[in-house]
């Protein structure tokens, strides 16, 4: 039996953890905002048109910001479309996914949504086929109070407070050749740190994203945050980094995935602060990690995907992937790699929310539901609080195609320091065997308590669907003992677990 040891002690701290790294994505892409969020004349729908079970269920999940409204939709974006009286706005063709937009909801009607969900706001501005003064006005539009004609139209079309974004991205993947006005790293940063100085004159509170590189594959990665940064590294507070990951037919590999995802941030905190130490700068670049999941790509790429010049439907059924409880696993993985990382990840949007690669799925005048997904992020959602924590663990190891060696089991704490209480989050990447972890608690003193949830199931393909919806839930994990200081709990093969842990009172 492979065999795994860790010690909690709230002392080996990471960093803080930041609300914003529980944020998640929505773009106009499929159904995720029409059919999606979006749906008059469904029965739970309010008096704007929006589903209210899909609300509660973003409320449950616990997501801090929402990325709007791309995305590689954002690069041929047109924010001037969606404001104003909805009978009045253009349809548009999205060349980005090959649909039609009717600007049926727009800025408004999505900070309605996000007012009812309890998110906040995190726009992305037009850098692919737009520029400064485009961004400047959607600016000026959303945060000024009152007296210029933008901000004026804006209380005319019906917010007479500011929308105050205080989170805004610099475009979208600009390194990569599928986006709309693509540049190279040189013309990008120019055009960025252009755009974002522009943006600090109007308020120098701004926070700015920067764009990294849409994954670490791409044939300029490093070398494009390098450049980017060298011309933006004074104007901007994050650069971002995307990355999606799939099972390709060596499941092995596939479980291992956080192993890339550290790696990838690693690299880039190293060339951010690279470009620092180069201009003698005491300034730190965040990490703004603002597209992760699984995402099964090449079934889009091979079977799914949109063409023809005359064929631009509406709210077309796109990146609807179904996940297992392996994809839920590696994802959980993933939220792992976040929090080990919390002292420079310091915001994340999980992508997407809604329909597209989601953890929630919703039927059009039918049921929605929670994906195997949901549930490690609602979990690690509600009980990260404070601290991000070092848990110090010691694992077997096994060998992967991709990644070469890599931790049977991979682990990190979080510990809120106000409550005296915190939680181990925890995978097996075994594929066939359970795995025994003991966990060192004695630096919480005498008087602990412990329990425990875990996701897995014997089919590893298990997932939840319309027509089986619960089909994959947590369970409590009662193998979890504490004796003298030390928990032992076991962990099935392939699995996610999460371990609640707190002083009891008067200790």
């Amino acid at each position: 039996m492979p065999h795994a040891h860790l010690t909690l002690n709230p002392r080996t701290s990471i960093g803080a953890i930041d609300r914003r790294l529980f944020g998640s994505f929505i773009e106009h892409l499929g159904r995720a905002v029409y059919d999606g969020i979006y749906e008059p004349g469904h029965p739970t729908a309010d008096e704007n048109g929006f589903r209210t079970d899909v609300i509660e269920l973003v409320r449950e999940l616990g997501v801090s910001t929402i990325r709007y409204p791309g995305g590689n939709f954002v690069s041929g974006f047109r924010w001037e479309d969606s404001v104003g009286p909805v009978e009045q706005r253009p349809t548009r063709l999205d060349l980005a996914w090959h649909s039609t937009e009717s600007n049926e909801v727009g800025l408004h009607e999505f900070q309605s949504w996000l007012d009812a969900v309890g998110s906040d706001l995190m726009l992305a501005v037009n850098l692919g086929t737009r520029g400064t003064a485009e961004a400047l006005d959607l600016l000026e539009y959303a945060n000024l109070a009152r007296g210029s004609a933008l901000a004026e139209q804006r209380r005319e079309n019906g917010q007479d407070a500011p929308f105050d974004v205080r989170m805004w991205c610099l475009g979208n993947e600009m390194d990569g050749p599928w986006q709309i006005g693509h540049r190279s790293a040189d013309d990008y940063g120019k055009l960025a740190s252009q755009t974002a100085k522009a943006m600090h004159a109007f308020d120098p509170d701004l926070q700015l994203v920067v764009c990294g590189s849409s994954s670490s594959t791409m044939p300029t990665f490093g070398e494009w945050e390098r450049v980017v940064l060298g011309h933006t590294y004074d104007d901007v507070d994050f650069i971002s980094c995307h990355a999606y990951y799939e099972d390709l037919g060596d499941r092995a590999s596939f479980l291992a995935s956080g192993v890339d995802m550290d790696r990838f941030i690693e690299q880039v905190v190293a060339t951010a602060d690279h470009v620092g130490a180069v201009r003698g700068s005491s300034k730190r670049i965040q990490l703004s990690f603002d597209e992760w999941n699984i995402w099964y790509n090449t079934r889009f790429e091979n079977v799914d995907k949109i063409a023809g010049v005359d064929n631009w439907p509406t709210a077309p059924r796109l990146l609807e992937d179904v996940y297992t409880v392996t994809d839920a696993v590696v994802f959980g993985s993933l939220m792992i790699s976040l929090l080990k990382h919390a002292d420079r990840v310091t915001s994340a949007s999980l992508a997407q929310l809604v329909n597209v690669i989601a953890p929630i799925m919703t039927e059009p005048g039918g049921p929605a539901w929670r994906q195997t997904t949901f549930f490690p992020f609602a979990a690690t959602s509600a009980s990260a609080v404070g601290r991000a924590v070092d848990v110090q663990l010691e694992s077997h190891s096994y060998e992967t195609a991709r990644y070469g060696t890599v931790p049977v089991v991979d682990a990190v704490a979080a510990w809120n320091d106000e409550t005296d209480s915190g939680a181990v989050y925890l995978v097996n990447r075994s594929e066939n065997e359970v795995t025994e972890v003991t966990i060192d608690l004695t630096h919480l003193g005498d008087a602990v308590s412990v329990s425990a949830q875990t996701l897995s199931d014997p089919d590893l393909n298990a997932a939840n669907t319309l027509t089986d919806p619960d089909r994959v839930r947590p369970t409590a994990n009662r193998t979890v003992v504490l004796s003298a200081g030390i928990a032992t709990i076991t962990l099935p093969a392939v699995s996610w677990t999460e371990i609640r842990v707190s002083t009891l009172p008067g200790e």
